[in-house]
């Protein structure tokens, strides 16, 4: 049994197609949903998003967050922002992690909560580009075309 999800952001239209499951970065911990999953509406925390499709490798996307529908028969994520695996720029998620790694020593304690998420975001991105396999068709446009 599939369950449609659908992946959007401000920028577009990220994924929409059948899995066999979703794992989401819920508020209180990973989650997985898979069809006729009770009705649930929760946020999303900065984490990885796996989407697990019968006969296919998982595709992995890091989200920054956002808020998820969950219907017996679809998932709307609404994400602040989401890249797919073979999106991000490893470079430039390394030079961001140093920064906030940086900036977080020289802040004190009460001013540390901006850089600890920025931290956390690229920690994520970077976890989830090691995953990073050639683009596949299917998946959904991305920006730079």
């Amino acid at each position: 049994m599939t369950i449609r999800v659908e992946i959007v952001t401000p920028r577009r239209e990220l994924f929409s197609g059948d899995v066999q499951m979703v794992t989401l970065p819920g508020i209180e911990g990973q989650m997985g949903v898979m069809g006729q999953h009770a009705p649930l509406l929760t946020t999303l925390e900065i984490g990885e998003i796996i989407l697990h499709r019968p006969g296919m490798e998982d595709d992995y996307i890091a989200v920054t967050g956002g808020v998820v529908e969950v219907r017996p028969d679809k998932v709307i994520i609404l994400a602040r922002s989401a890249e797919r695996a073979d999106e991000i720029d490893i470079a430039r998620a390394e030079a961001a992690m140093r920064r906030a790694e940086e900036s977080r020593e020289s802040r004190p304690a009460g001013e540390r909560r901006p850089v600890e998420l920025a931290l956390r975001r690229s920690q994520v991105r970077l976890k989830v580009a090691q995953r990073r396999r050639p683009h596949r068709p299917g998946i959904g446009p991305r920006d730079d075309e």
